[in-house]
């Protein structure tokens, strides 16, 4: 018999993160504590901006969107937010904020090590780019390979593709 196999990737759904984006600044829009502060939130590409006319305003912004981005089943984690916070561009405080995709090279070398110590024995993993292929003659072991990454405390959100 065949190995089995998946692949582990950090991706979102395009789609539901611009349906977040859209529902967050319909809900800016219509909000009484938003109105007069000049609070907007567009989706540009891979970047969320967020500009408001305080720098309290803005992550009350953030807050919202990201509000919006659980309800449709994105993960926080696909959100690279600054430290810096909102900046003071002209009169206005912005905030952009890049959406993550893809596993980093340290973070599969972490999966794997996970994989390695902590999972079932007779599973191999592979970094293939931004992705993690995983194998294994028992697709029960596949399984517990998915629970056991669950569980884990990553900092990427994970998404379990081409379940063979």
């Amino acid at each position: 018999m065949a190995d089995s196999s998946f692949d582990i990737a950090s991706t979102y759904d395009k789609q539901e993160v611009a349906n977040a984006v859209n529902t967050a600044a319909k809900e800016i829009a219509n909000r009484y504590d938003f109105k007069n502060v000049g609070a907007r939130v567009e989706l540009s590409d891979t970047v969320i901006k967020m500009e408001a006319n305080s720098e309290e305003r803005c992550k009350a912004v953030l807050d919202v969107v990201e509000t919006w981005l659980i309800k449709r089943g994105v993960s926080l984690k696909h959100l690279d937010i600054p430290e810096a916070g909102p900046r003071l561009s002209g009169k206005e405080y912005k905030l952009d904020v890049p959406l993550k995709e893809g596993i980093s090279s340290e973070n599969a070398k972490k999966i794997t090590k996970i994989i390695r110590d902590e999972g079932p024995r007779g599973v191999k993993t592979q970094i293939q780019g931004d992705e993690v292929r995983v194998t294994s003659k028992s697709r029960d072991d596949l399984q517990a390979v998915q629970r056991l990454l669950k569980d884990a405390e990553l900092d990427v959100a994970l998404t379990y593709t081409n379940y063979r």
